[in-house]
């Protein structure tokens, strides 16, 4: 991992570290706080699984998951170019990925509050570490798209 890529990637880390305080701190579990009416609310919920609690209460075996993505995503990135989109991308991840992981190591859970309902569907609640995630895997699959992930591999022939 590229220096510059460690440090953006705290910058991500604290941004989702320090929100999820904050909701733990000021919001009630499982209460919502309406900010924009029949669209967006802060709701504290405790998410014991992954995305939409799928594998709830599999913590041991999402912690070992996340660590094997983890070394997985850190010896692929060598693959990529280097370039500002690219670090951003990888950023996003290693700060998000980290981030949902702490949770799961210090409190057995995620910490998850930020809350929309669009044209009648309630999404689930979800946290910044999750649209880091969200947002660096479709700006990984661009990269691949554009081939920046074959970089090294032609360099070596």
């Amino acid at each position: 991992m590229k220096m510059k890529v460690f440090l953006i990637s705290l910058i991500f880390l604290a941004i989702d570290i320090i929100t999820k305080l904050i909701a733990n701190f000021y919001l009630e579990l499982n209460t919502s706080i309406k900010i924009i009416n029949n669209f967006f609310y802060l709701t504290k919920v405790y998410n014991y699984g992954a995305s939409w609690s799928i594998l709830s209460g599999k913590q041991i075996f999402l912690i070992l998951l996340t660590l094997v993505m983890l070394v997985i995503l850190f010896f692929y990135e060598k693959r990529f170019q280097h370039n500002k989109r690219n670090t951003f991308v990888f950023s996003m991840l290693y700060g998000g990925i980290i981030g949902n992981l702490l949770n799961r190591i210090i409190y057995g859970y995620v910490i998850d509050f930020l809350d929309f309902k669009i044209f009648g569907y309630d999404f689930p609640v979800f946290n910044f570490a999750d649209i880091f995630i969200v947002l660096g895997i479709f700006s990984l699959i661009i990269a691949i798209w554009k081939k920046e992930d074959e970089c090294v591999i032609k360099s070596r022939r």
